[in-house]
């Protein structure tokens, strides 16, 4: 530890500090001393879950206690907390992995990551999926969750800086199950759009729909393979898209044409 934070330090003067991810139980009072005197600025705890039992039935060697302990910690010494969650991990539920988010966010994290769980090769988990046990998410479903964890910790002013793994060699060679996709966060943020179109159908009891969005939110919009498009008709719904370059990417506008 002391060498990469010595290979860093001399750099930290011209740039903001140094972020640093760890385990919950590895953060007390001597690490975070050592750690602000080499201007570690922003430490991310692997928490996974806040769901003891989950947390035992995975091996992580840690509780929600020492998440929440570590968490209180890193908020004392003024350095800036980010809380990494897995979904669908052995034993855990859709509904626990919203505990888990609705834990993060009375825990006022600057940032969050959210990872859906993949099936690796060489691994425990995989010899729980290959014998049965163990039943990853499939796609839909955690495109689906993790849509609402993102309305969930946006709208309590968290930022999810990333959601879904990044693309590394291994997972071609080892990954044997599971919800990954390149693209999985625009999936997620399609899958928002969707149900903000569904809702808005819904209230104004209507089959039509125009709607205005910034040119760079008409594929979110659209979905995947034009897929929100085709679950909307296939309900008997139509939208009219107009591209509006007055509008932020986070933007959508109704427009009565009645």
């Amino acid at each position: 530890m002391l060498s990469l934070l010595e290979a860093a330090y001399p750099y930290t003067e011209r740039f903001r500090g140094v972020r640093i991810s760890t385990r919950p139980d590895y953060i007390d009072d001597d690490i975070l001393v050592l750690l602000k005197k080499y201007n570690v600025s922003a430490i991310e705890l692997g928490a996974q879950s806040m769901s003891d039992e989950v947390l035992s039935a995975n091996d992580r060697g840690h509780t929600a206690n020492d998440v929440r302990t570590a968490s209180r910690l890193i908020r004392e010494y003024g350095i800036e907390l980010g809380l990494q969650m897995m979904t669908g991990l052995y034993k855990s539920t859709d509904e626990l992995d919203r505990y888990t988010a609705q834990e993060f966010v009375r825990l006022s994290p600057d940032t969050v990551r959210i990872y859906p769980t993949i099936v690796m090769k060489h691994t425990r988990l995989a010899e729980l999926y290959q014998s049965g046990v163990y039943i990853p998410q499939s796609l839909d479903e955690a495109v689906s969750l993790c849509a609402d964890l993102l309305d969930l910790f946006e709208g309590n002013g968290v930022n999810v800086i990333r959601v879904g793994l990044h693309h590394t060699d291994s997972l071609d060679t080892d990954m044997l199950a599971g919800p990954y996709h390149p693209a999985f966060r625009e999936l997620c943020e399609s899958e928002r759009i969707y149900n903000i179109l569904l809702k808005k159908y819904k209230s104004e009891n209507t089959s039509d729909l125009t709607v205005a969005v910034s040119p760079r939110a008409v594929s979110k919009l659209v979905g995947n393979q034009k897929e929100n498009i085709q679950r909307l008709q296939e309900k008997g719904l139509h939208i009219r898209i107009i591209q509006d370059t007055s509008l932020d990417e986070s933007q959508m506008k109704f427009i009565d044409e009645r």
